[in-house]
């Protein structure tokens, strides 16, 4: 992506989306409506009308053949926008979490060079989470893994576990992804990636909502993503200090 250009870079949004039938209309409104032309909704064989739903929206909707996971469904979102030629991808989650309305915000951080990589922090006060309906456990693991990331990894972000995320295109082209997880670790894999390759990661702070049919993994299943984030970060100190090599390290 060429900053000094006077031709904006082309923006592309894309949702992994499973079960997302009462929610993605809602996300869609939030989104200010020069991005709106350019999204790309990949499902990942919900069993409500989630994709219907979308294709009356106008978005470039992509049927996963099964179940992957939320892993694989965002492999098969970004392999889409760069195959439509975006400079910048945008991830959004479509269950109404993340408020779409600050997406201009996030891209000038790209368009002037100050950053490669953004995410959308939920954590500005710990009040605020709370009144979000984040539940407390959720809140506590967030802070500890998110602690020991930062100082793993070498940054300084307020929530490694967003799910709102701007890339540059060159990221997504020299970070492995499809080497990562299907599953809900893929997040944490992209991040340590991003910090081993040298890439400049930041967040700001976007508000977030926490309800009834907002997408959330239960107790166990937060537990195993804790824990394979902690294996991920114990694999980036292994890395760096050439004492094993592993996959994901290795340039795509």
């Amino acid at each position: 992506m060429d900053t000094n250009s006077n031709n904006p870079p082309k923006t592309i949004i894309v949702m992994p989306a499973y079960n997302a039938a009462a929610t993605v209309e809602a996300t869609i409104r939030d989104i200010p409506e020069q991005f709106r032309k350019d999204i790309i909704l990949v499902d990942d064989c919900s069993r409500d009308n989630t994709v219907e739903i979308a294709e009356k929206l106008g978005l470039t909707v992509i049927r996963r053949e099964k179940n992957g996971g939320y892993g694989a469904n965002q492999k098969t979102c970004y392999d889409a926008a760069l195959k439509q030629g975006a400079d910048i991808v945008i991830m959004l989650h479509p269950d109404y979490q993340y408020d779409g309305r600050l997406i201009p915000y996030f891209l000038g951080f790209l368009k002037t060079g100050v950053c490669d990589f953004m995410l959308g922090s939920r954590i500005r006060t710990r009040a605020e989470t709370i009144k979000s309906g984040m539940p407390v456990y959720k809140y506590l693991a967030n802070r500890v893994l998110t602690i020991t990331e930062n100082l793993i990894l070498g940054q300084n972000l307020a929530d490694f576990h967003s799910g709102f995320r701007v890339y540059k295109r060159v990221v997504l082209e020299k970070i492995p992804y499809h080497k990562n997880s299907d599953d809900f670790v893929f997040d944490s894999q992209m991040l340590a990636q991003a910090a081993y390759f040298g890439f400049k990661i930041a967040d700001a702070p976007v508000p977030c909502r926490y309800f009834k049919e907002a997408s959330s993994i239960n107790f166990s299943r937060s537990t195993r993503y804790g824990l394979l984030t902690l294996w991920t970060m114990l694999q980036f100190v292994l890395q760096k200090l050439k004492l094993k090599n592993f996959d994901i390290f290795k340039q795509a």
